[in-house]
């Protein structure tokens, strides 16, 4: 978020090589910030261009295809929705397809993170499974060889030395969880202009229940909710360049503003490239954001992570004895290759749906005070994805997400103090806002931000601070109508 419309920039840079000079002028002309909110814009009611889902709003609502596919393409999104539902099991077993779970996890399914394809949510209570939610476990880098690492991108953070990279708190039968996360709130009231109070919970959290041994003294923890999945195929085709050129890491044009991207080592090319998935926007490619998941979440190997034990660590030694479920037959790892790709084409094309009441009067009043508040120098309303798609479908799409895909300061309120690549403990990736405004409906609950700390849309504007603190003073000094339509705004997405 930033100071105003002036904040608002062209999302299409003038280096795009995927373009010819009449559709680089089109696409310039048509991704150009709007300063007339009399009415809607055009397709603005398709926030995924032609994948846009337009089918009755219900709690299925983000599991739809994108509404484009061809006839093979819908048949493979239902063979890789089959699978993210897939419920693993530990080896070994008589479902031979099915086996390979754990030996820790967090989940028996992807699935089960992302229930109904949307948004995750921390524990109602201390006896509550946290399946939708985890801690990532890190420790600083230490050693020069360590700092040089993260320095270069050969590494993002360094893993908990008996943990690993995230505390998992279900295990196969016969073996202990790592542990339990613990929760707890401190309330602080925040009043508005026109008197209206919004209490804001600010969490704590620890582990309890440690099976394998103390931590390291200087672990640092940080809570994560599964996202939304939705229109993440889309998001991977916007033009590199477009997402470059609204980076402003210096601020040099000082508009409070300095988003910077994420930048991740590409393995088979040596090179950094920009992350655009995850909270920290860690993992440049919904593939990486799945075979990580596979790794982490559910402990399954596959081609790109053989490691059979999924985040067991040497100082594990009774989770690295388990029998892994990895057969030669099925091909490499315990989910092969089809098995992989499948996930990864249905998770890229899980449609958004469409909008709605574009048009109504307190809607357009709500995207007035949302760009006039500076909001969109963070969400980015629109963009057009290459004309150069991997995937015909996600080719050449005008698309809604209300985000840069950056890395931005947002205060030491939100901070997790934990650096991950060139992303420091304060900043986080923009959060798209397409979609947004069904988590209710689809999930039965609006909590949002990374660890679900807000309980509503408004909570969770309050929370904002660092660069967007000037954006967040606007909305407390908004009148009481004015807020209303902003949130009303705000859930049409």
């Amino acid at each position: 978020m930033g100071m105003g419309l002036t904040s608002s920039v062209n999302a299409t840079s003038p280096n795009r090589k995927d373009l010819s000079q009449k559709d680089l002028e089109r696409v310039q002309a048509i991704t150009k910030p709007t300063n007339d909110f009399s009415k809607a814009e055009s397709y603005e009611n398709k926030s995924a261009g032609a994948p846009t889902s337009k089918k009755t709003i219900s709690s299925k609502s983000f599991s739809h295809s994108s509404a484009n596919l061809s006839f093979k393409g819908e048949r493979d999104f239902k063979l890789g929705n089959s699978l993210f539902k897939k419920i693993w099991v530990s080896s070994p077993s008589s479902t031979k397809a099915s086996d390979g779970l754990g030996p820790l996890f967090n989940a028996r399914s992807c699935q089960r993170c992302h229930l109904q394809d949307g948004r995750g949510h921390p524990p109602e209570n201390n006896d509550d499974l946290a399946t939708s939610m985890f801690l990532r476990l890190s420790v600083p880098a230490r050693t020069e060889a360590e700092k040089q690492a993260i320095r270069t991108g050969t590494l993002l953070r360094i893993p908990e030395p008996t943990y690993g990279g995230q505390l998992q708190d279900q295990a196969v039968t016969g073996l202990p969880a790592e542990g339990k996360m613990l929760i707890s709130y401190e309330e602080e009231v925040v009043t508005l202009n026109g008197g209206e109070r919004v209490s804001l919970r600010k969490p704590s959290y620890r582990v309890d229940e440690l099976a394998y041994g103390d931590m390291d003294p200087d672990v640092m923890l940080s809570p994560r909710v599964a996202p939304p999945m939705i229109g993440l195929g889309l998001l991977e085709e916007i033009h590199e360049q477009d997402l470059l050129s609204l980076a402003d890491p210096e601020d040099r044009n000082n508009d409070g503003i300095s988003g910077k991207a994420s930048l991740v080592l590409n393995p088979e090319s040596g090179q950094r490239e920009i992350g655009r998935f995850g909270w920290k926007a860690s993992n440049r490619t919904v593939h990486t954001q799945s075979v990580n998941a596979f790794a982490g979440d559910i402990g399954l190997s596959t081609p790109d992570i053989p490691a059979h034990w999924g985040d067991c660590t040497s100082n594990q030694p009774q989770c690295l004895s388990q029998p892994h479920g990895s057969q030669k037959n099925l091909g490499d790892g315990e989910a092969p290759q089809k098995v992989l790709d499948l996930v990864v084409f249905y998770s890229k094309n899980l449609a958004v749906p469409a909008r709605r009441n574009v048009s109504a009067p307190d809607v357009l009043k709500g995207k007035e005070l949302f760009y006039t508040s500076g909001c969109t120098s963070c969400h980015q309303p629109k963009f057009v994805t290459r004309r150069d798609a991997a995937q015909k479908e996600l080719a050449f799409q005008l698309i809604w997400p209300y985000s840069d895909l950056l890395l931005h300061d947002m205060g030491e309120g939100l901070s997790d103090n934990r650096q991950v690549g060139n992303a420091s403990g304060n900043e986080w990736r923009t959060a798209p806002l397409w979609g947004i405004g069904l988590t209710e409906k689809v999930n039965g609950h609006t909590y949002f931000l990374h660890d679900g700390r807000a309980r509503n849309l408004l909570e969770a504007i309050i929370w904002h601070g660092g660069e967007a603190q000037t954006a967040r003073d606007k909305v407390v000094t908004m009148s009481p109508e004015e807020r209303k339509s902003l949130i009303t705004f705000l859930e049409s997405l």
